[in-house]
């Protein structure tokens, strides 16, 4: 990341708002993946990754969430909690990680609990949105998701060697 960019601090539409995840978050954020687990899975970007797992402790959570707000306080990458609006409800998360091999460039996945299941295609957009109007990246990594029609849509261009973030999400 350029030293001279502020990292957007939040996002707010009028279905959702993000805001920089931390240890504070942990009962909401483990509340809200452990009760969507398989609905996580099936979400395009953590299909075959280790995360998350159903065994995993509160206390495993806080440890994740710490090295999110670490990563975050160091520039090296950016995870926000997904909130419902006019609450603290947290409903999902977004993990925006600046690809160390890829100069420019970031890899990131987004997830909604399945009970905003509905939500996941909006976020898409916003991030998609967000990414390419108040970000420096040239090019990001994002799995695309159905844009109602059955195609996949995504407003950046992928890497041609994609691999995601190299830690698990969460």
């Amino acid at each position: 990341m350029p030293d001279d960019f502020e990292i957007p601090r939040k996002l707010v539409t009028a279905a959702f708002r993000l805001e920089p995840l931390g240890p504070e978050h942990n009962e909401g954020d483990y509340r809200a993946w452990m009760a969507s687990i398989e609905h996580i899975r099936a979400t395009p970007g953590f299909a075959g990754r280790p995360w998350p797992r159903a065994d995993m402790t509160l206390a495993e959570n806080l440890g994740d969430l710490q090295q999110h707000a670490a990563d975050f306080a160091a520039r090296a990458g950016f995870t926000y909690t997904v909130r419902a609006p006019g609450s603290d409800e947290i409903i999902g998360c977004v993990y925006i990680y600046p690809a160390a091999d890829r100069p420019g460039q970031a890899d990131v996945r987004s997830w909604v609990s399945a009970e905003r299941a509905s939500l996941d295609v909006p976020l898409h957009a916003a991030v998609t949105a967000w990414l390419a109007g108040a970000w420096p990246f040239t090019a990001v990594s994002y799995a695309p998701r159905p844009d109602g029609q059955g195609q996949a849509s995504s407003a950046f261009p992928a890497p041609p060697s994609a691999h995601g973030p190299s830690r698990h999400c969460n």
